[in-house]
């Protein structure tokens, strides 16, 4: 999909919860002090422990001086669009221009009905998104009597106005063909969310908006593209901050993604949002629309020499930029005296010709399979550190700290075992994919590569039998059956067995992901 050559904006979503009425504002003020663009709460009306948006929005707005704010997403079925149309122009007009209007077609219907809206269908919703687009709209233009008759809503001789401050934006939170079809046709953003629609969705989701806007007459670069993020090793962006800005340059590039919605709840990470990561992604985007080398991927991963290969296919060698992806060095020293393989006996993958060039989409699969690395050896990290609490009779159950503490019971062996638990699966479906998905693309790809991708399956099983060996050893260490040396070996042995293994998957992998993609 194309880059609409929109501005990026950068925000946020609060949360007001109402037993803390105070904190949203606090941290809305952060983000005006802080330089973000947007400042956004969800609407959820049936929610006691959520403080209402608008009023939130309201004063939100009265406590910042520079931030544009907006519903993520208004609750249509029970905010009538004759109410918020004055509602949204009202607040503009005390703000100086500072409200858009985010749109939500309805869901978790029986709380809506609980609270006496509607419960309607899919096509019901639709087509009351629909109509309310219409009576925002004529609302929004003053000066006349409006009539407007629909199934869900109707105006029938409402008078119009008062116009807001400036041309405000309406973008629908839509997932469905019907619903993204209506985005295209009708609609300034579409505003989908991480856990509804990851990455790999997008670009299926930007078509049929574009196709929709084309059969409508508009351009489709007038609809701007909007994205509520969910950080983390399931959502979007993964890895630390400093690793996001590479990953939102490339929706920007190849999506034509341009607004991103962080959701927190700490004044720190908006300030890191706003000072380093949304500076850093502009640059990359910048660097990129002007035709600079490099971009995108000239942040924190390092330039490399120049890679790619001869033959096959992908990027064509005179397009692109080149490779700017660096494997991580292996291990330097070893803390098992056993070896779950030879390492002398890794076979090699075909060079790279000195003048390849990458698009973007591939650097941006490569670094992202880096990134995925990147997650599993700091879960690694924390591992270990468990497993050394355990043993030296550090942990007990009232001294469960940082990250380990969210993640289970109140007892020593417990709290160790859940966390691998959880370390483990994670690791075991990591490998699970690259062997259904990733390993069979590349293969696909250039047949060349299969020796080495042979040897990284082999090293997978072999992880998989150290990580059942862990498992075995946790049960024993929880029953009282051993003292949490052999744990601490075995825990040595997987350390060993997985750094050394990423190393390898990433020198071998790196080039032709960032040539072939990813297959996902």
């Amino acid at each position: 999909m194309p880059d609409y050559g929109h501005d990026l904006l950068f925000g946020t979503i609060l949360v007001p919860v109402s037993e803390h009425p105070e904190d949203a504002v606090e941290l809305a003020r952060t983000a005006d002090l802080a330089g973000l663009d947007l400042v956004s709460v969800p609407d959820h009306p049936y929610r006691p422990d959520l403080l209402d948006a608008w009023a939130t929005l309201a004063v939100v707005a009265a406590s910042t001086a520079r931030v544009r704010v907006f519903p993520n997403v208004a609750n249509l079925p029970l905010r009538p669009p004759a109410m918020l149309a004055r509602t949204a122009a009202a607040l503009d007009l005390l703000t100086g221009g500072r409200v858009e209007l985010g749109l939500g077609a309805g869901a978790y219907w029986e709380s809506v009905a609980a609270d006496g809206g509607p419960r309607r269908t899919p096509g019901e919703a639709l087509r009351a998104t629909r109509e309310a687009i219409e009576v925002i709209r004529a609302l929004w233009t003053p000066g006349r009597r409006v009539h407007l008759e629909g199934a869900h809503y109707r105006l029938d001789g409402a008078v119009s106005g008062p116009a807001p401050a400036h041309p405000i934006d309406i973008w629908v939170g839509a997932i469905g063909p019907r619903m993204l079809d209506l985005v295209g046709t009708a609609a300034d953003g579409w505003l989908p969310s991480v856990p509804h629609v990851p990455p790999a969705r997008l670009a299926a989701g930007h078509r049929a908006v574009d196709e929709a806007a084309e059969r409508a007459g508009r351009d489709p670069g007038a609809v701007r593209r909007l994205y509520n993020l969910s950080p983390g090793r399931d959502g979007f962006p993964t890895g630390p901050p400093g690793a996001w800005p590479e990953q939102l340059a490339a929706l920007t590039l190849e999506h034509g993604t341009s607004a991103f919605l962080l959701p927190v709840r700490e004044p720190g990470l908006i300030e890191r949002f706003a000072a380093e990561v949304a500076p850093a992604t502009r640059e990359l985007v910048a660097a990129a629309r002007s035709g600079a080398a490099g971009a995108p991927g000239t942040g924190r991963g390092a330039v490399v020499a120049e890679s790619g290969t001869g033959s096959g296919a992908g990027t064509p060698l005179d397009s692109g930029t080149r490779l700017s992806v660096r494997a991580t060095e292996p291990p330097g020293e070893r803390r098992s005296a056993e070896r779950p393989w030879d390492e002398a006996t890794r076979p090699s993958a075909p060079p790279a010709g000195p003048d390849r060039r990458y698009a973007a989409g591939g650097q941006e699969a490569a670094r992202n399979l880096v990134a995925a690395h990147d997650q599993l050896r700091a879960d690694l990290d924390r591992l270990r550190q468990v497993v050394r609490e355990v043993r030296d009779g550090a942990r007990d159950p009232g001294e469960v700290r940082s990250e380990i503490q969210r993640l289970s019971l109140r007892q020593n062996a417990w709290t160790l075992g859940a966390f691998c638990a959880s370390y483990c699966r994670v690791t075991t479906l990591h490998h699970t994919r690259e062997d259904q998905d990733l390993f069979p693309h590349l293969r696909r790809a250039d047949p060349r590569l299969g020796p080495v991708l042979d040897r990284l399956a082999g090293e997978h099983h072999a992880i998989q039998g150290v990580i059942e060996r862990l498992d075995r050893e946790l049960v024993d260490h929880a029953g009282g059956q051993t003292d949490g040396k052999e744990l601490e070996a075995v825990v040595d042995l997987l350390t060993d067995a997985l750094l050394s293994h990423l190393a390898y998957e990433e020198a071998e992998l790196i080039e032709p992901m960032a040539r072939f993609g990813a297959g996902w």
